[in-house]
């Protein structure tokens, strides 16, 4: 048995695959931090043209979520208008392997497959 097998089997709640996949669950995370390490910092309007089909609330929600994970970071810009800025922190710039390769994978997929599963929304 290696040792993520072993990690994954001695009954603890949380193994590094458990860990990962939780910070990484929801739709849009993975997309959030992939714009992020494109460009370094962007304001919330600018974070919705380059996540196509996202609502607000959910972006919104997405970007709290981050923020409270420690891996994304909210700046208040100016006050009048209100604008504040997103940027990864340090430990979401150490996501880029991750979604480097889930980019690989799900281009392969893709090109094997012919298109996306059918619960892809």
């Amino acid at each position: 048995m290696d040792s993520i097998d072993k990690v994954w089997c001695d009954g603890e709640e949380w193994c590094p695959i458990t860990v990962t996949a939780s910070l990484l669950s929801k739709k849009w995370h993975p997309v959030i931090v992939s714009r992020l390490l494109v460009q370094d910092e962007l304001g919330f309007a600018e974070l919705q043209e380059r996540i196509t089909d996202v609502s607000s609330k959910v972006l919104s929600d997405a970007l709290q979520d981050l923020e409270d994970k420690g891996l994304v970071e909210r700046e208040i810009v100016s006050e009048k208008p209100f604008r504040v800025s997103y940027s990864l922190t340090e430990q979401g710039r150490s996501l880029e392997p991750i979604i480097d390769k889930m980019d690989d994978w799900g281009t392969n997929y893709l090109e094997t497959s012919g298109e996306p599963p059918s619960d892809i929304a």
